[in-house]
């Protein structure tokens, strides 16, 4: 079977896409790629969704936040962009999505937007709400621990002093 001719191929553009979690949360690949193809047929619909063809192509795990590529057509980087908005948790974790940017080539996603792995992760005892918890500390965020079964309140710090 021969190829098709450049200008009959498929033309996609590359959303790089970072997400932020509290540090307990831990999901994979396929369970973002289920809530974007969600979230697109959601607010797009059957055909909608069908039309932007949203692909995870990359998805980086690090402790409490993530980063992830995420392929659709030419010309549908704003619907892409709505049903990434719509996302707010993935296997019953809140989640924060943002659109860092949008590249023609994964390469080039790769090289402007994703940024690697945050600098560190440290575990602090901290008094908050005068009483004595555990903190998970990535600068300028410290994730308080705020009770036994692992609920967390974002602060900075700020909310120290």
């Amino acid at each position: 079977m021969k190829h098709l001719p450049k200008h009959l191929r498929p033309r996609w553009r590359y959303l790089a896409v970072g997400i932020e979690t509290w540090p307990n949360a831990s999901f994979g690949r396929r369970a973002f790629q289920r809530e974007v193809w969600y979230a697109a047929q959601n607010l797009l619909g059957d055909t909608g969704s069908a039309e932007t063809d949203m692909t995870v192509l990359q998805f980086h795990d690090y402790d409490g936040t993530a980063e992830a590529i995420v392929r659709t057509r030419r010309g549908q980087t704003n619907p892409a962009r709505a049903a990434l908005t719509c996302l707010d948790s993935v296997d019953d974790d809140d989640v924060r999505v943002r659109v860092r940017g949008i590249s023609g080539t994964v390469r080039a996603c790769e090289e402007k937007y994703i940024r690697g792995p945050p600098e560190f992760t440290e575990q602090r005892h901290v008094v908050f709400e005068n009483a004595d918890r555990s903190a998970t500390v990535r600068p300028p965020r410290y994730d308080v621990e705020t009770a036994s079964d692992g609920a967390f309140v974002g602060a900075t710090a700020l909310d120290f002093r």
